[in-house]
């Protein structure tokens, strides 16, 4: 049976005694059924992953001693995700698949067309972090409290390339848009379900550091549209592509 995989964010150092909280025992007890003498992986991006060993298995707070380091940890490509908040599920599948697919940081734009302007930070990083224990990386995504489109646009960087999916203008394929141009500092923006207005592409396009793209013909569920994009992007400048990047 495999090892679960956990993510733990203090340091990780062998011989050290590391209590776990409530959930992680819970999930560990009560979920996988482990007990005293089973192994469990532990991680995070200074550490790398390790082996633990079970000290003690209690569902309130279960003791581990990390015994060896398995691997060195990874870094993600320097890829931001910017997306309209949708429905509940739909936003879950986007924060779960953003993190399967090496978004570095996760930021939720308020447009005039978004459906949903609450957004539980809590919740979405609890979903990351089991997608990021379930993929193999190393760090948690950064999420980002929901800002407004007007205000995320008044502080961009003109470092950061801008690629905007824009579903209602003229643009380049993205995977054309993107050949050529290797790694770099790059953020992905994803509109809401009733898509940009005329005068938010407009503002969009006017950003020096914008990038107007297509993602094809058909009109793409919010949704459907990040997991396009992000794939995209990664089989032509991320990891996917053999592009090494390490964190900052």
């Amino acid at each position: 049976m495999t090892d679960p995989r956990l993510y733990y964010g203090d340091p990780l150092r062998a011989s050290d005694e590391i209590r776990l909280g409530r959930d992680e025992s819970h999930y560990l007890v009560s979920v996988m059924r482990r007990q005293a003498g089973d192994s469990v992986r532990l991680f995070n991006a200074q550490d790398g992953e390790w082996r633990a060993v079970i000290l003690t298995a209690d569902r309130k707070g279960t003791i581990l001693r990390p015994e060896e380091k398995l691997r060195a940890a990874q870094g993600v490509p320097d890829l931001d995700l910017l997306f309209a908040p949708v429905k509940k599920a739909r936003t879950d599948f986007i924060v779960e698949k953003a993190t399967e697919l090496g978004v570095r940081r996760i930021r939720p734009v308020l447009t005039r067309r978004t459906i949903a302007d609450k957004v539980r930070i809590d919740r979405l990083a609890a979903l990351a972090r089991e997608a990021a224990e379930q993929t193999e990386r190393f760090d948690l995504p950064e999420i980002f409290e929901a800002e407004k489109l007007d205000a995320v646009l008044n502080g961009w960087p003109a470092d950061r390339v801008l690629i905007f999916c824009d579903e209602a203008g003229e643009a380049p394929p993205m995977a054309e848009a993107l050949r050529g141009r290797g790694a770099s500092k790059a953020a992905i923006l994803i509109g809401p379900e009733g898509g940009f207005t005329p005068e938010e592409r407009d503002r969009i396009r006017r950003l020096p550091a914008a990038m107007p793209v297509s993602l094809g013909p058909r009109i793409l569920r919010a949704d459907t549209a990040v997991a396009a994009a992000l794939t995209l992007w990664q089989s032509g400048c991320g990891d996917w592509a053999g592009h090494a990047q390490a964190r900052d």
